[in-house]
């Protein structure tokens, strides 16, 4: 986050697309507009020794941080976006219950977040787990709110995310080529592949709006720049064929 500043400079911005920059406090905030931020996301978690690793505070104390840059957002018209990390597992305290994962998210929305990002951040979620503590944030959060953010660790994002489809969630992240991780969490893959996302949505007969071509092109470029293999089945299938 310490070059966002650089980043927004540098990016070519395309008609009609986002381009949120995460801000953990009103510092990053005031930073993140300084650098032409249209857009910009809050990040905590559902668990405590989460929290302190990652935006060293307590989840109290990082909602407190998160209301300052809510009141500061709506001074300045600008929309904000609410991660709750850990929803689904905690390197550090293991299962988290569902009613946290609702609390702290009813909190974030009732702030003002227009959309809450629901992240499975080292990948241990099942379907069976997804589907117990969406039941639950859903009876806090409407749906039309809520999105899914599974990283693939265990090979469970996509069987995840399908279920977090078929209970009314209509948002999800992903990465191309599944790039990615958390530092704080050993082993952690990155997120669901764009690529692999894409080619299941298409497979039920979402419009996506996306072109597959184009963002398997996507994926080799970052992938070569990057000198890291893509984590895309779909990419890996596309190659051998």
């Amino acid at each position: 986050m310490a070059d966002h500043t650089e980043v927004m400079q540098g990016i070519r911005k395309a008609s009609g697309v986002s381009y949120p920059v995460l801000t953990p406090n009103l510092k990053g905030f005031e930073a993140a507009v300084a650098a032409g931020a249209k857009e910009v996301s809050i990040f905590g978690a559902a668990s405590e020794l989460f929290t302190r690793k990652n935006i060293n505070c307590s989840i109290e104390e990082s909602l407190q941080r998160f209301s300052d840059v809510l009141q500061a957002s709506k001074g300045a018209s600008i929309p904000v976006r609410g991660y709750v990390s850990c929803v689904l597992g905690c390197p550090y305290e293991g299962k988290i219950s569902p009613a946290k994962v609702a609390e702290v998210s009813k909190k974030m929305y009732a702030m003002g977040c227009y959309e809450i990002s629901l992240g499975d951040t080292i990948g241990v979620g099942t379907p069976g787990n997804m589907k117990e503590m969406l039941s639950a944030v859903m009876k806090e959060v409407p749906v039309e709110a809520l999105a899914v953010h599974c990283h693939d660790t265990y090979g469970q994002a996509l069987a995840n995310t399908l279920v977090a489809l078929q209970m009314g969630v209509n948002v999800v992240d992903s990465s191309v080529a599944g790039l990615g991780g958390c530092p704080y969490a050993q082993g952690a893959s990155g997120n669901v592949a764009t690529e692999d996302m894409v080619y299941m949505l298409h497979g039920l007969g979402i419009h996506t709006g996306v072109d597959l071509s184009k963002l398997l092109e996507a994926g080799t470029f970052i992938c070569k720049m990057l000198n890291r293999k893509t984590s895309s089945k779909v990419a890996q299938a596309t190659c051998k064929l």
